[in-house]
């Protein structure tokens, strides 16, 4: 039995991707302590794994990727960048305190969360990355800053302050090219999509592993009205936890353009005052749905792209429109696009006639549907959980770590 400390950030995206993984470690022997926020204590207890909190407000990783568009760009992402790192400084000694005396074998975490960078050095053991953003930093930052922007930011007072501050400590050396920390390689690198789908595959070496989308039940008992959904066609709407109220129109929008649909239209609207809509009778609005379970009766949804829901919406061969709003899912929206599986619409364009019309035509067109099964196909055989644990032993193995 190893001990492994996870470190992951709070959002559902990156922490619901690993509790297969984590359930997987688990059932083979391995002891897993993992540090998230409060609210997921239930859901990483569940798969077998110790929680521990991290003790602050995590708001600025929670919702803090959402940079503001007033003023300058490029200053805001710096100023992101420099938030986020500061918390992650705050954040170190309650961990450090926490794991004391424990002798960890190997640690896993996001690969946009730098404190996995930090803490792999200072314990001075293997380390793993877990991609649930595949998409590579320069790709992500297209049109948002400069690389020479980036460049210069390692030269700033604050950061030059914060490096020379962890190497005091804790002598670790941080990297003086900032996308090192916004897109974190390791020993071993787990990304939950296919090697067919990822756009520039020569950009990955060979300590990547393309394990397909995280699909794994999470035997969630959730109360919702199954019973509507029974013979009826149904459309699926999500627009994720992270950036759903980034534009309420598109609500509106959605609301107009399936009011009269002879139809059960099923939404989330995570953390939405849904009091200021007028919503119409065919559809259920949910704060969170058990989005596995309703894909079952699911005949066409609209996705923000986020890469778990299109995992998801491709494994199981469900047509779909994209309205990418943030974050990696642009990214997502136009490789999915590219590939001929689905229609992605530009939020700040989309019109009810266009979202009907793009609706119809991904339902019609018998091509979505031919180009979404090679990409589903390409998931089924890409090994999923089991090859992840292979590989994770492996490098075990490699690293001379033995139970």
């Amino acid at each position: 039995m190893s001990k492994v400390l996870f470190l992951n950030i709070p959002y559902n995206g990156h922490v619901n991707p690993t509790l297969g993984l984590v359930d997987e470690l688990v059932k083979h022997g391995e002891q897993v302590t993992y540090f998230c926020s409060e609210e997921y204590r239930e859901r990483i207890e569940k798969v077998g794994a110790t929680f521990k909190s991290y003790g602050k407000d995590m708001t600025i990783l929670k919702n803090g990727s959402n940079i503001s568009m007033d003023g300058n760009i490029e200053d805001n992402f710096i100023n992101h960048i420099q938030h986020k790192l500061d918390l992650n400084i705050e954040i170190l000694p309650i961990i450090m305190e926490q794991i004391k005396g424990i002798n960890f074998d190997y640690i896993v975490h996001s690969s946009i969360f730098p404190l996995g960078y930090i803490i792999s050095r200072i314990l001075k053991i293997p380390s793993i990355s877990s991609f649930e953003i595949f998409a590579t930093a320069k790709e992500l930052l297209s049109g948002i800053i400069s690389k020479k922007r980036l460049k210069d930011y390692a030269f700033t007072d604050n950061y030059i302050k914060l490096t020379n501050k962890l190497d005091k400590f804790y002598n670790v050396k941080m990297p003086t090219n900032i996308l090192d920390l916004l897109s974190i390689k390791s020993d071993l690198n787990i990304a939950y999509t296919s090697k067919y789908f990822v756009s520039h595959p020569e950009y990955y070496d060979d300590s990547f592993i393309f394990i397909g989308p995280p699909i794994y039940d999470r035997k969630e008992v959730i109360d919702f009205p199954f019973e509507k959904l029974k013979d009826k066609k149904v459309v699926y709407i999500s627009l994720g936890t992270v950036f759903n109220n980034a534009n309420n129109k598109l609500y509106d929008i959605f609301f107009k353009t399936f009011a009269d649909l002879d139809a059960v239209v099923v939404m989330t609207a995570y953390n939405i005052d849904i009091s200021k809509f007028h919503i119409p009778e065919n559809f259920i609005v949910k704060n969170y749905v058990p989005q596995l379970e309703i894909l079952k009766y699911t005949d066409v949804a609209i996705t923000h792209a986020g890469m778990n829901s299109l995992g998801d919406l491709l494994y199981n061969n469900i047509p779909f429109v994209a309205i990418p709003i943030n974050s990696d899912q642009p990214y997502n929206a136009a490789r999915v696009s590219e590939l001929g599986a689905a229609i992605s619409i530009d939020k700040d364009k989309i019109t009810c006639e266009i979202l009907r019309n793009s609706i119809e035509k991904v339902q019609e067109d018998p091509s979505y549907l031919e180009n979404m099964k090679k990409i589903s196909k390409s998931f089924k055989e890409a090994g999923g959980y089991k090859q992840a644990i292979e590989k994770i032993f492996k490098l075990k193995k490699e690293k001379g770590i033995y139970d």
